[in-house]
């Protein structure tokens, strides 16, 4: 049992900390295509704010709440699709002082407007709704709402909703593809200093209601975000502060909202911040959302990439709660850096479908392994990211399944970062290959949602390269190619090399690197058998370099 009960948290603790949604058996429903597809009842209007208004009851674990929806209509409409989880209930629907109709259709709702809506015109949207929201069993993998009890037994709430959708808890246009361009959260608590509510951004206002005499905290976000990124945090917290300072002189708030009870422990665990904003801003520029502060925010789960009001729960420990499969990774708190590293990919730069969430997860794992690199060495790096290869399955590819809502295997985290690694000294050219992600990061995808092909056309723009045979082969199928080889010993010191790659993807090429002693040849590899006459001393091994590719070798 001591066995299986180590080998269950092993494997947990190389996969995600998302709700991971498995298609793998392709029997989707209307549910389904509501949720990911992006119908005309969708794309017809864009959201540029959200109001969120909410008046918690923690006896009856119930919320009450409105949200002022605010949109550009961008095609004539009489009718959309917004979405709320079934088990919430709709109050009503006002527009202009107008109580508008609207039927439900799983956790959609469709809603009528009285006359056209005119392409181009601005206005805004109040949905009144109440309800117990879905309360997350395992957080932060199953989402909803934990509420908890901390260590002194007072009231401790976190919400955690990523890949089951935000629609759970209030009503939104639950799509990756359409961000608010900012975005109000104003909770209303008991007024004791037990109830605090910490959210994303920066907090606005803590106001009294003249009629209830609750305490309003409102949070203001200044960036764009994603619906799954919005989070509530109340409990008895503590703030304590610190500001980094970038390389061009400008400081940033840091804003740490933790237990009483963890004051001390805080203080010294996340003196890990600074050095890794650092590191961060030398590979992807500075960070991402300044004016909204960089937070963490201890939960009663493990952690979230909520922006800028980072979910921690890592009990001030190294590793992932204390655990990693190579000692590197005991060298720094895995959710300081991992969830930091989501600041840039996932949040900043978003996916426009969850399929390809492993743009979030692939390149942020690989932000860990740049990190590692930074703060020792590119070896102990490299040797970071070799670790995590006999976690991966390689069952079913990192992309999921489009428009219904469907991520990939997590696999998507570590053989995502392995890809990635891969891709580096494919292209072979660190100078270029620090130019692409400083770029993707500052210019090109900054406050963007994306595709796949996104990311791949730019590689291939950047590099003068047809890499898509590679991003192909690694994300869209689930085996890694295959190099089939032969040494074969000719006269004297010569030796004949047979090699050729077997891949799902046709026309694929990659370099191989063949290593005599320790002196490296690399030669251009495809789907070809091809063949290298190669000289050694006596003494010199032959060998094939797999330590910079993630790959399989067979010998004829």
């Amino acid at each position: 049992m001591k066995f299986l009960n180590i080998f269950l948290f092993v494997l947990l603790t190389q996969q995600s900390f998302a709700q991971l949604l498995d298609g793998s058996n392709g029997n989707f429903n209307r549910g389904d295509t509501l949720r990911g597809y992006l119908s005309p009842e969708r794309t017809c209007f864009d959201v540029h704010y959200y109001n969120l208004n909410l008046d918690l009851d923690f006896e009856e674990r119930s919320i009450t709440g409105y949200n002022d929806i605010h949109y550009v209509v961008v095609n004539d409409f009489e009718t959309i699709q917004l979405d709320l989880f079934d088990n919430m209930l709709i109050d009503s629907v006002v527009f202009k002082g107008t109580h508008l109709k609207y039927q439900r259709s799983f956790d959609a709702f469709f809603v009528d407007f009285p006359e056209v809506q005119k392409k181009g015109n601005q206005s805004m949207l109040r949905v009144y709704y109440h309800g117990k929201p879905i309360i997350a069993v395992n957080p932060p993998w199953d989402g909803g709402f934990t509420w908890q009890k901390d260590k002194d037994g007072n009231p401790w709430l976190g919400v955690s909703c990523e890949g089951i959708g935000a629609s759970l808890w209030w009503p939104n246009k639950d799509h990756l593809s359409d961000e608010p361009d900012s975005m109000r959260v104003s909770c209303k608590l008991p007024n004791e200093e037990k109830y605090m509510f910490v959210g994303n951004g920066v907090m606005e206002a803590i106001e009294l209601d003249p009629i209830d005499q609750k305490k309003i905290v409102s949070w203001k976000v200044s960036y764009p975000i994603n619906n799954y990124n919005v989070t509530l945090n109340i409990g008895n917290y503590v703030n304590f502060q610190d500001t980094y300072t970038a390389k061009d002189g400008e400081k940033l708030l840091l804003d740490y909202w933790v237990m009483p009870y963890n004051l001390s422990k805080a203080k010294e665990q996340f003196e890990q911040v600074s050095p890794m904003l650092s590191c961060f801003e030398e590979y992807f520029g500075k960070f991402p959302f300044w004016k909204d502060n960089y937070k963490l925010v201890e939960t009663p789960y493990l952690g979230m990439e909520h922006q800028t009001a980072i979910a921690y729960g890592n009990n001030y420990k190294e590793g992932y709660n204390g655990f990693d499969f190579s000692r590197i990774g005991l060298k720094f708190d895995y959710i300081i850096i991992h969830e930091t590293g989501h600041e840039y990919w996932g949040n900043l730069i978003s996916a426009q479908d969850i399929a390809d969430m492993w743009i979030h997860e692939g390149f942020c794992t690989y932000s860990e392994a740049l990190y590692v690199e930074c703060m020792y060495d590119y070896q102990i790096g490299q040797d970071y990211v070799n670790a995590k290869k006999p976690s991966i399955r390689n069952k079913r590819p990192m992309a999921g399944v489009y428009d219904v809502n469907v991520e990939g295997d997590g696999d998507m985290y570590n053989k995502g970062m392995l890809f990635l690694n891969t891709l580096r000294h494919v292209i072979n050219d660190d100078e270029l290959w620090f130019e692409i992600l400083m770029e993707m990061n500052t210019s090109e995808f900054a406050y963007k949602t994306i595709t796949a092909n996104d990311i791949m056309f730019f590689f291939n723009k950047k590099t003068g390269r047809d890499l898509t045979p590679l991003f192909l082969q690694y994300v869209f199928y689930k085996d890694i190619p295959v190099l089939y080889y032969k040494f074969e010993r000719q006269k004297g010191k010569k030796y004949s090399f047979k090699y050729k790659w077997q891949t799902d993807v046709g026309e694929f090429a990659m370099p191989i690197e063949v290593l005599i002693g320790s002196k490296n040849i690399r030669l251009e590899g495809t789907q070809d058998l091809q063949e290298y006459m190669l000289v050694k001393k006596k003494k010199e091994k032959l060998s094939l370099n797999k330590s910079q590719f993630y790959i399989k070798t067979k010998k004829f």
